[in-house]
């Protein structure tokens, strides 16, 4: 099946199943933010790798250190091989050590291949992309579909201890998100009263 442009700057291909609609969808303007993010990490990252290694602490010190930098880097840590030298004897705990790290490069490949690209499955069988992209924000709108109403209700951060609580909440926002997109063009519309 062909690309279509459903909306500027995002093309969409329709992958009909038996009772469900793949789209794939892909976005000029995602891929340069997701490759400009991407970067920023991984080239910040690269430069952490550099620092330690000059550096030289001691092996407890290192991993304290890599994970921290490992924490920072998020998705990009992956595509970086760390190689760490073997645990000194608890003798020798102060003696620093070295370190080499090394770039997958064709993970790097794998990942830019993927930029700004999604595979959604809808149950709307129609062989317009319209009404299955419906549901997804305009790129105009801040980039991301969880934006609008994190500003619009000012949400403060809530934590959650179990499962089912965490579920339960992530639930309960997807129907929000869900309502909020649904009256968001009905609203825009109406007259001001």
């Amino acid at each position: 099946m062909p690309w279509q442009a459903a909306r500027p700057s995002v093309q969409v291909k329709l992958l009909p199943e038996e009772q469900e609609l793949y789209v794939w969808v892909q976005s000029a303007a995602r891929v340069h933010k997701e490759r400009a993010m991407r970067r920023r990490r991984l080239k910040a990252l690269w430069a952490r790798l550099h620092a330690l290694q000059r550096q030289r602490p001691t092996y407890e010190t290192l991993l304290l250190k890599l994970g921290a930098a490992k924490q920072e880097a998020g998705r990009a840590w992956a595509l970086v091989g760390v190689e760490l030298p073997a645990p000194p004897p608890q003798s020798e705990r102060a003696r620093r050590v070295d370190f080499t790290f090394t770039l997958h490069k064709a993970k790097l490949r794998q990942v830019r291949r993927r930029e700004g690209r999604y595979l959604l499955r809808s149950n709307l069988t129609a062989t317009d992309p319209g009404p299955a992209l419906g549901v997804l924000p305009p790129v105009g709108r801040g980039g991301g579909g969880v934006q609008g109403p994190e500003g619009d209700l000012a949400i403060r951060p809530i934590y959650h201890q179990l499962p089912a609580r965490i579920e339960a909440h992530i639930f309960v926002a997807f129907l929000a998100y869900c309502l909020h997109t649904t009256c968001r063009p009905t609203c825009d519309t109406a007259p001001p009263a």
